[in-house]
């Protein structure tokens, strides 16, 4: 065979290779998208998820010792793909749907990543997701607990959180074992904003509790990002519910504590759903206001030299804050996707969506109080749960129940300030 036949023949391959796409698993830099509101309302929550996932990255492509046998970090980048570091584009979604929508189609189309992780708000989450499937791209989500989002049939979108569902449980056990102890718990009020989030989750919080024959004494809806919510609050103190479960992104739920002061408004007990009341710029406007707030939880800060506690460390060192209940769970749901890929040792879609169908993770591999992470058909971790915890510092929330996860006892009524 002559040199210019050899020549043509590697053209012709190169040139076949470059039709038939890129060979992903010789790839150097894994790329994968995040879509978080990192400016609008709720940018406190993207700034600290980007946090979040920016130490997992340091985690993933250096080697951390420190953290013993803790999935991803012994080695410096990915062993299934001989080291390949990992390289994360964020995108702001500005804390619109349509926005984040927009994003996830350029993050898939234009920067081609492999995957993609966020929204923080369901209701983003919900449209960036929707491009995800189109273009058949694994989107893993780690933070929106709207029910909806695993309802769809959707095959590329996995769920590490627990969702609305799980957390009405929760709710209405805690309240359940609060009466026990004496507490007063017959009137539930249901507060909460109008987008996605807000309105799916008080919906299935009402469900639940109905169907434990306990119907929702009151249902308030509001404008999200709104700057008045005088009227909601003064229909609480004339209503006087024994609890009122609040379901607010960060600007809202500062803006309730700020106005329960004013109107000397205090509800015997509070639960906030996570959310707003778990932002680290919720506790400095109006910790010190808030006392005694109950919300959920998966994370917790764990003892001195703890796997957790070092993770935590750095993340402080980035984002100069304690981690949070809400980035801790978007961390958690980055390393899954990565220990996916790791896993396929490949970064072709396909095979990162077959790796995550097959995950089956163990408490002890996770920086998170789940009991695990497997996926069911719709793509929902059925092993992820959640507690209860409380601020009652004004500056920090410790885990009160259940009693066997307990840090400390739960203090009713609600003190305030």
């Amino acid at each position: 065979m002559n040199f210019s036949r050899v020549a043509g023949l590697l053209c012709a391959a190169s040139l076949a290779a470059v039709l038939a796409g890129p060979v992903y698993a010789q790839s150097k830099v894994v790329k994968i998208g995040a879509v978080f509101p990192l400016s609008g309302n709720a940018a406190s929550a993207g700034i600290h998820a980007k946090a979040a996932i920016e130490t997992a990255m340091d985690i993933i492509n250096n080697a951390h010792p420190e953290l013993g046998n803790f999935p991803l970090a012994k080695d410096a980048g990915l062993s299934g793909l001989g080291g390949a570091k990992v390289d994360v584009v964020f995108a702001d979604n500005q804390g619109s749907p349509a926005t984040g929508q927009n994003q996830a189609l350029r993050l898939i189309t234009e920067e081609k990543v492999v995957a993609l992780t966020g929204a923080y708000q369901s209701g983003i989450t919900l449209t960036a997701s929707a491009i995800a499937e189109k273009y058949g791209i694994p989107f893993v989500n780690g933070e929106s607990v709207a029910a909806n989002l695993t309802e769809r049939g959707f095959k590329w979108f996995f769920r590490t959180t627990p969702i609305a569902s799980d957390f009405a449980k929760l709710y209405h056990d805690f309240l359940k074992d609060m009466k026990a102890a004496g507490a007063k718990t017959d009137s539930v009020a249901i507060i909460h904003e109008n987008t996605e989030y807000g309105t799916s989750v008080a919906s299935v919080i009402a469900a639940a509790f109905k169907e434990q024959g306990q119907p929702i004494a009151l249902d308030i809806a509001y404008s999200a990002n709104t700057t008045d919510v005088q009227s909601q609050v003064l229909q609480l103190k004339e209503k006087k519910p024994d609890v009122v479960i609040m379901v607010s992104y960060a600007s809202d739920a500062i803006l309730f504590a700020k106005t329960m002061k004013a109107l000397d408004y205090k509800p015997p007990m509070i639960i906030a759903d996570d959310s707003g009341f778990s932002d680290p710029s919720f506790i400095k406007a109006v910790g010190k206001i808030s006392q005694g707030v109950f919300n959920r939880s998966s994370w917790s800060l764990g003892a001195p030299g703890s796997v957790t506690y070092i993770i935590n460390e750095l993340y402080k060192k980035k984002s100069g804050d304690d981690m949070d209940d809400t980035a801790a769970r978007q961390m958690q749901a980055f390393f899954v996707l990565v220990d996916a890929i790791n896993r396929a040792g490949s970064t072709e879609p396909a095979k990162i969506q077959a790796a995550l169908k097959a995950t089956d993770l163990k408490a002890d591999q996770l920086m998170i109080g789940y009991k695990g992470v497997k996926f069911d058909a719709k793509g929902q971790n059925t092993l992820a749960s959640g507690v209860v915890i409380q601020l009652q510092d004004g500056e920090h929330y410790v885990a009160v129940w259940p009693k066997a996860n307990a840090a400390a006892a739960p203090v009713i009524p609600y003190k305030g300030w």
